[in-house]
């Protein structure tokens, strides 16, 4: 397999001047009045499309393989690095589109799309304003916010985005998972970074009590971290990013997410809000809590290169104790609960 070109800076400059160029040359042509391609005109404009050097380009994190880069002020450029990433790329778009109009949110806008390399798509988006909830805290409005994301996400329509090639994908095994993070807090008991008897909580009765239901399928962002969450200095959440990663499946992987980017119990109360019931939200908790220590174990291993500090921050989040886990005692029966 022939291995991917790495973006550069001039690879970039090069791509979104001849975008934003064409972006203005068009809107010339056709008098610079109307409609999305104006906003964009005025967004390339402002970043220097019409620069002798090109826009100020940049990429969006350290580290190697950069696949996303701030474009300007008003901009971001992100790149496939695989054929298998750039059909989620291609998609995403129409993924948005769909999307959109259910959640109370932002979701960002394209300007353009195609191909930086033979085989490699981009998409050129709009920036949604805002800091990250790694940034900021959410508040208590910011809870209300998710929770109209979570509502809108099981609305939208599943056969809509299937349709669009977005994957159904059958709900993870919790007890299988309980038992991978019940070897991993072993290895992370050895490095004096967690204490095995926390996950003793759960119980292999427990896990199989939690399983994902059946009918129970939404369309699932399933990347709901902090920095896919664009939220404002006041605490709300204005915006979500990055939809490459969307399937059709169990819900709880949402709440697992939003327990790891802004802690359990906001999670929980955002998906409480949002109607789900005390099965789903105990069940994305554990999700959730098995992931963090099997990802940490990995790092300490040398099989996950994740940011040990970030790593640590979400274990701490998402082991953070609830209400709701203090007061359910799990049974078989079925209640007004859910559970």
């Amino acid at each position: 397999m022939t291995q991917a070109p790495t973006p550069t800076a001039d690879t970039v400059r090069r791509l979104v001047r001849s975008l934003l160029k064409d972006d203005l040359n068009d809107d010339r042509a056709r008098g610079g009045t109307d409609g999305a391609s104006n906003g964009a005109l005025k967004s390339g404009t402002a970043d220097g499309a019409d620069s002798p050097a090109g826009p100020e380009v940049r990429p969006v994190a350290e580290g190697e393989g950069h696949s996303t880069w701030w474009v300007g002020t008003r901009h971001v450029l992100r790149l496939a690095g695989d054929r298998e990433s750039s059909v989620r790329r291609r998609r995403e778009p129409r993924l948005r589109d769909l999307v959109r109009p259910h959640v109370p949110v932002a979701v960002p806008a394209g300007v353009a799309q195609g191909e930086w390399a033979p085989g490699l798509a981009y998409t050129l988006d709009t920036k949604v304003p805002g800091g990250t909830a790694e940034e900021h805290d959410v508040s208590a409005v910011g809870e209300a916010d998710l929770a109209g994301l979570l509502t809108g996400l099981r609305e939208v329509p599943v056969r809509q985005a299937e349709a669009l090639g977005v994957p159904r994908v059958a709900p993870r095994s919790l007890e299988a998972l309980r038992r991978e993070a019940d070897r991993a807090v072993e290895r992370l008991r050895a490095a004096d970074e967690f204490d095995p008897v926390r996950l003793q909580q759960l119980t292999s009765p427990a896990a199989v009590q939690l399983a994902a239901q059946p009918g129970t399928a939404v369309l699932v962002h399933r990347a709901l971290t902090g920095e896919h969450l664009v939220v404002s200095a006041d605490g709300r959440v204005r915006g979500v990013l990055d939809w490459t990663e969307a399937i059709v499946g169990d819900p709880a992987e949402d709440i697992a997410s939003l327990a790891l980017a802004v802690g359990s119990p906001a999670a929980v109360r955002a998906a409480t809000l949002a109607g789900y019931g005390a099965r789903p939200c105990l069940r994305g908790l554990w999700l959730a809590r098995c992931d963090t220590v099997i990802r940490l174990a990995a790092h300490l291993e040398g099989r996950d290169r994740t940011s040990l500090t970030l790593l640590r921050t979400r274990l701490v989040r998402a082991w953070e104790a609830i209400l709701l886990e203090r007061v359910t005692e799990l049974r078989d029966e079925t209640d007004d609960t859910g559970l």
